[in-house]
């Protein structure tokens, strides 16, 4: 149960972002990159390229059947795995980046504006300030998750319209990924970094420790390009559930051995 005083240093935490002009940047700009400019790069490649071309024929081959039962021809075919296989698998970077920003400063952001002290001496419990950090950068991370959500899915229909005359929509990877994978994904990475941002004199140190997460996503993202794993909605739920138990066995241990001499050293 969050108290009154967690929800202070959460508001506080939210509010020292949205007024870092840096950080909002960067909250901004790769999100954006990834919902709106690379599925645009998706659709005006799909939409302008013959359809009778050698490399269409060959993406079509690495496809298979998956997307093929949900779409009438070789565009749409293209467009329905663009949007349902592979954009999906962005939406678990949003969540890294996002969350890494604001949980890097958690307590680095503290020590730099010299109120750590201060807030150790609060009547807060260090497990409470712990989860109150985490679930600062929880909220953020998801609102900038379903955000941008909502102007991919409004950019990505509209282009699609103005180009097709017709619209493809979100199949069920869509609603595994939102409501389960990428929750769980932001929980997992603000674990991590909140642990290294209590132990780092900065918050690119802290930031350092959520790098390995990327590797595994960007390694779906070729595996889906490739046609060598596509991930249909069984295998994302799987994902989904293995990252929810790793996220909670996280949570559960968010503050670890640390007490208050080491997060001051």
């Amino acid at each position: 149960m969050i108290n009154d005083k967690q929800i202070a240093i959460i508001k506080k935490d939210i509010k020292g972002i949205t007024a870092n002009k840096r950080m909002m940047t960067a909250l901004i700009i790769v999100p954006a990159m990834m919902a709106v400019v690379m599925p645009a790069i998706f659709i005006l490649t799909v939409v302008f390229v013959p359809e009778d071309s050698p490399d269409m024929m060959e993406m079509m081959t690495l496809l298979g059947s998956t997307a093929l039962t949900e779409s009438r021809n070789i565009q749409q075919m293209l467009i329905n795995m663009i949007l349902n296989y592979i954009i999906p698998l962005f939406f678990l970077l949003i969540p890294i980046m996002a969350s890494s920003v604001m949980a890097s400063s958690s307590f680095v952001g503290e020590k730099e504006k010299k109120t750590l002290e201060t807030l150790l001496y609060s009547p807060l419990s260090l497990k409470e300030i712990f989860n109150a950090k985490i679930l600062a950068s929880f909220l953020l991370s998801m609102a900038v998750s379903i955000l941008s959500f909502i102007a991919m899915l409004i950019f990505f229909e509209t282009l699609l319209f103005i180009l097709t005359n017709e619209f493809i929509w979100p199949n069920s990877n869509w609603l595994i990924m939102m409501l389960l994978v990428s929750p769980a994904m932001a929980l997992i990475s603000i674990n991590i970094i909140v642990r290294g941002s209590a132990k780092s004199q900065t918050s690119e140190e802290a930031q350092q420790s959520s790098l390995f997460l990327v590797l595994p996503v960007i390694l779906l993202i070729t595996g889906q390009f490739t046609g060598i794993m596509m991930l249909g909605p069984h295998i994302f739920l799987i994902l989904g559930a293995v990252t929810a138990l790793i996220a909670v066995l996280l949570f559960r241990g968010s503050f670890g051995s640390y007490d208050y001499e080491k997060l001051l050293r």
